[in-house]
């Protein structure tokens, strides 16, 4: 093509960060949009997900470590200073929070003077995959999906170019889903939550063509990257037929299958993690090389991030992965250049037979939202099953079960810790200073006001009834995250996600048996099968290691105790004396291993627990050694991939246990 033949203009580019506290994030921010990213993708920590400030003794040792700590409306005018929220695209990764966070953001552009039909970005706001995946939820189904109708009505009426839910299939492929599941359970949550907005009678019928068009959509894209075209094409095309059909859309641009980013953070490994590089770039090219079903927001996690939390140097080098594609490659000079493809064509029409099937199935089950603990098996046992494939080596892995021999890194050295961002301990601690100061500087008698007004409209949901125009009042009154959050826990109460164990199906017969004999034997000496606890503290609620540990040892005959995520020390401990195992398991992904690890071996030891502890996560090698000196068996990170390995190593502590116990 000529010089002169137009160009289409490239994908909002974006970098997921935020860290440590909202002066650091908004820095963060304004250098990335410096250095040409497009539009703002937010990370916030694990108490603002969950609905925690950050003195609550649940945010013990979380606050500022995987995103930005977001309290008050405050900290909301300290992330967006300098940057002109009018103009600006903005991505908020939130989900039980996600009506709050909103609230945050409107009153603060309300404070500014700007017009709330001016604001332009996201609220991922996708409660089913929580329940699935990523656990960051709160409230039951019910009272969530009521929320979720409340963010959309409200914002089609007076935000109206605000994406009010991005329902979210990357975590899906995060914990295990194929393909066709991946599309299948994605495109059920979205006709529940749509299905949800019919039934409230919030929105006139009227309106219901452009609630179908603000329904956007977050995806993930693996290494395979011609089936991930195939995926979004898929996608693009029984999308387009959900909104004519089911739904009696007729604008086309209503029905277009709007999608955001980030590609595969499941398959970065920390062994030779310089070959990240150039998985990213493979996993870009699955939702940009197809113009028909290209992404409209990108962004691409770092090199290193299977080590730890990225620089921002790392984060600028995914950012010029997106402009070198964009801007150096011939990409946006064609039209789709898989037109008449008979492969493509083929093998998105297997998808799309595949996954409708898959969705009848799920409806069948009563819709996403009726099939949580179902759907939560199925990605248990698919995991499970892509796990056993990278041990046997029949999934091929380059650097960790195939290729190993490497000569040194210049891009770790000795020294990884280097080479990661370490929050630094003291943030929380003038988080919580901060968020006491908020609270003494305040009119406590109008935030009591706006707290009754939101608890009073969170009992009445009908048509009449909406959550968001209270929540901006309490926002604009000064109340907190903890406290917004709070109050609904008095009135939806909470939720356990059930953890897909029970439905798991381990396929490791054949490698586990010597195992198993070991363990059947040491059951036989000493009166039962050995004991492990699987346990996840703190807020992560990243399970999928967990998950697969509980299942595989379960094969090799342990007897598994695993209750899901979110466990304080306390219910830990408590749960180690009560079930008197052998071994505790902790996994941590949200790099709060140093405070909540050492609070936990002083609980066992206080409580006179005798039981050996193993961590696992994505721990750096110094603070490895540390927690090994504090009294830990071992310690495991993702280059431990083979769980027979990992399996022979618990059996072997089982039996010195055993050994070294009375009687």
């Amino acid at each position: 093509m000529g010089q002169d033949t137009p160009r289409d203009a490239p994908w909002v580019m974006r970098t997921y960060s935020g860290h440590s506290t909202a002066r650091a994030s908004n820095e963060l921010y304004r250098d990335n949009l410096a250095k040409g990213q497009t539009g703002l993708s937010i990370a916030f920590d694990l108490p603002t997900q969950t609905g925690y400030d950050p003195d609550s003794p649940e945010a013990a040792g979380e606050v500022g470590k995987v995103g930005v700590p977001v309290a008050h409306r405050g900290h909301m005018e300290q992330l967006m200073d300098q940057i002109p929220v009018a103009e600006m695209n903005t991505s908020m990764t939130i989900n039980a929070t996600a009506a709050w966070l909103l609230g945050l953001y409107v009153a603060h552009a309300e404070d500014r003077g700007v017009e709330k039909r001016l604001l332009s970005g996201t609220t991922q706001n996708d409660i089913v995959k929580e329940y699935l995946s990523r656990g960051t939820y709160i409230f039951p189904p019910g009272p969530s999906l009521r929320l979720t109708v409340d963010t959309i009505a409200y914002t089609v009426r007076h935000v109206p170019k605000w994406n009010p839910i991005n329902v979210c299939s990357y975590h899906l492929q995060e914990a295990g889903a194929t393909p066709v599941q991946e599309v299948a359970y994605a495109l059920a949550t979205a006709i529940g939550v749509l299905d949800g907005v019919r039934r409230s009678g919030k929105v006139d019928p009227s309106e219901f063509p452009a609630v179908v068009g603000r329904i956007s959509f977050f995806v993930n894209s693996s290494v395979r990257f011609v089936e991930e075209t195939c995926k979004m094409r898929a996608f693009t095309a029984m999308w387009d037929r959900i909104c004519a059909e089911r739904y009696g859309v007729t604008d086309p641009k209503l029905r277009r299958f709007r999608y955001g980013v980030q590609v595969n953070s499941l398959g970065l490994t920390e062994q030779q993690p310089e070959n990240n590089v150039p998985r990213i770039v493979l996993e870009s090219l699955g939702v940009t090389l197809s113009k028909s079903a290209r992404a409209r927001a990108m962004q691409l996690p770092a090199w290193n991030e299977a080590l730890g939390l990225p620089r921002p140097w790392d984060q600028q080098w995914s950012l010029r992965i997106q402009q070198i594609l964009a801007f150096e490659t011939d990409l946006l000079e064609y039209g789709d250049i898989f037109e008449g493809s008979k492969v493509i064509e083929a093998k998105t029409a297997e998808l799309i037979e595949a996954a409708g099937a898959e969705l009848a199935d799920v409806e069948a089950l009563g819709g996403a939202f009726g099939a949580i603990d179902e759907l939560k098996a199925r990605l248990v046992r698919s995991q499970s099953e892509r796990v056993r494939h990278i041990e046997t080596g029949e999934q091929r892995v380059v650097g960790v079960n195939c290729f190993t021999e490497t000569a040194p890194s210049p891009l770790t050295g000795d020294g990884e810790i280097e080479n990661i961002l370490k929050v630094d301990h003291r943030i929380e601690a003038e988080q919580i200073a901060d968020v006491e100061r908020w609270r003494a500087g305040r009119d406590q008698a109008a935030v009591s006001r706006a707290l009754d007004a939101l608890k009073k409209v969170a009992e009445d949901d009908g048509p009449g009834a909406n959550i968001m125009e209270a929540t901006i009042a309490l926002a604009h009154a000064g109340g907190t995250t903890g406290e917004w959050a709070g109050a609904l826990r008095q009135v939806f109460g909470e939720f356990r996600a059930p953890t897909g164990v029970g439905g798991g199906v381990g396929h490791r017969g054949d490698e586990l048996a010597p195992l198993v004999a070991r363990t059947r034997a040491l059951a036989a000496r000493t009166g039962g099968p050995p004991r492990l606890l699987v346990a996840k503290p703190g807020l992560d609620g990243h399970s999928n290691g967990a998950e697969q540990i509980a299942v595989a040892a379960r094969d090799a005959g342990f007897e598994v105790i695993y209750q899901g995520i979110r466990l304080t020390p306390a219910q830990i401990v408590a749960a180690a004396r009560d079930e008197d195992v052998d071994i505790v398991g902790l996994s941590i992904l949200s790099g709060s291993h140093m405070e909540l690890v050492p609070d936990i071996l002083d609980r066992l030891r206080i409580a006179g627990v005798g039981a050996a502890v193993v961590v696992g996560g994505i721990i750096p090698p110094d603070d490895a050694e540390v927690l090994r000196g504090k009294g830990v068996s071992s310690v495991y990170t993702p280059k431990d991939y083979s769980f027979e390995h990992i399996m022979e190593d618990l059996v072997a502590l089982a039996e010195r246990q055993r050994a070294a116990t009375p009687g």
